[in-house]
Parts: C-alpha cells; structure tokens; sequence
C-alpha cells in the first residue's frame, strides 16, 4: 500500500506538465509542433533556449520535489525501505510527466524527470550520469542517444551500489530497486522506440544548442 501512496505522491508532481503550460502561455498546444512530445527537447527546437531550460528544470524540479515530499513523510516510518520509496516516487512522476490524466495521457518520455531522479536520488549518481549524457550529447548531438545511455548506466549504477551496502537495505529490497529501474528503463526505450529506427537508419535529428533546431 505505502508503494502506492509513493507512486500517486509522484504522478500528482509529475503532471505538472511543464512543456504543455509553458507552450500555452505561448498560445500553442506543443504536442501539436515539432515532434509532438511535451518535454525539453521539443520545447527547445519548438520555442527557442530559454524554453528548453524552463521546461528542464521544472521537470527536474517536479521529480526531485516528489523524492523530498516521500523522503520527508516516511523516513521515520519506513527508514529501511527509503531509497526504494524515493525510487516509487520519482516513477510516479515519470508516469505522471508521460501520462498526464488531464491531456489524454499524452505527454512526455521522462527524459528530464529521470535527470531529476538521477540528482536527487543519491549523489554517487551524478557524475558518472554527467559524463554519459553530455559525452554522449557533445560527440554525436543526439540527445535521443544519450537519454538512451543514461538509463543503461543508471541500472548498472543502481546495481553497484546496491551491493556494495550504499543503499542500506535488505536484499529483497534491493532486487525490488533494480527490478523498477529495470523497468523504468523499457519505458523510456518504449518511449524512444521511434528515435530507435531513426538512430538505426541515421536519420535522427540532430540538435545544436547554438540553434533553435537542426536536420
């Protein structure tokens, strides 16, 4: 039940949804421009670099904030199961971010919201998930491609520490955490299955930050 409570905790911040409200204070639907995803990428390429960042650090901000609001309610209660909780959270914030219930489910592919579990989660996370999305980003400019990778290292991550005692936690525990990061995982490739074939056939957008969009 706790489980659930942490999921519903983390898809109200989660559907917060960002692009959309931003894009209409702009009078546009942003699910109707460019790729048609509500989140950064398409909010950068759409509306120009300072909606990109808006949207960026709301989306980060909405998932940290569902990880602090659990971290707060049930350290005391549940200081075993933390992390696992936090990790609840912040997938209920990715489902809210991807599915908001008021925009017909339509929403994001939790890019950015990920980037917010990653920095609020534990800090061991961070600079080895700077590295892979910005050396990823730098060298090809696929942002599809980095996100990609980010989650491959996440779960290994998430593994490492796992067993080497970072977590603090019980072994079914720990096999609960790596399973929903697992599964985190398969929702953004489901997300990206599209990028996927674009990347395979070398036909996926590249994206510059010193412009507003590129082929």
């Amino acid at each position: 039940m706790i489980r659930l409570v942490c999921i519903l905790i983390g898809y109200i911040f989660g559907c917060f949804q960002t692009a959309y409200i931003y894009g209409k204070m702009h009078g546009i639907d942003i699910r109707e421009h460019g790729s048609g995803n509500a989140g950064t990428t398409n909010s950068l390429r759409v509306l120009g670099k300072k909606a990109g960042a808006i949207v960026l650090i709301c989306d980060i901000l909405k998932t940290g904030l569902a990880i602090i609001f659990v971290r707060v309610l049930f350290k005391n209660s549940h200081p075993d199961i933390i992390y696992l909780l936090s990790l609840y959270a912040a997938a209920g914030s990715i489902l809210g971010h991807n599915f908001p219930f008021y925009l017909g489910f339509k929403g994001g592919k939790g890019i950015a919201c990920t980037a917010g579990l990653i920095l609020f989660f534990h800090p061991y996370l961070i600079i080895p998930q700077v590295i892979t999305f910005f050396g990823t980003f730098f060298t090809t400019h696929y942002v599809s491609l980095g996100s990609l990778l980010v989650q491959i290292v996440l779960l290994a991550e998430m593994i490492i520490l796992g067993e080497n005692g970072v977590f603090n936690m019980e072994r079914p525990a720990l096999i609960e955490l790596y399973i929903l990061t697992f599964l985190l995982g398969c929702l953004a490739f489901w997300g990206h299955r599209q990028n996927i074939d674009r990347l395979i056939h070398k036909s996926e957008r590249k994206t510059y930050l010193s412009k507003k969009s590129d082929n």
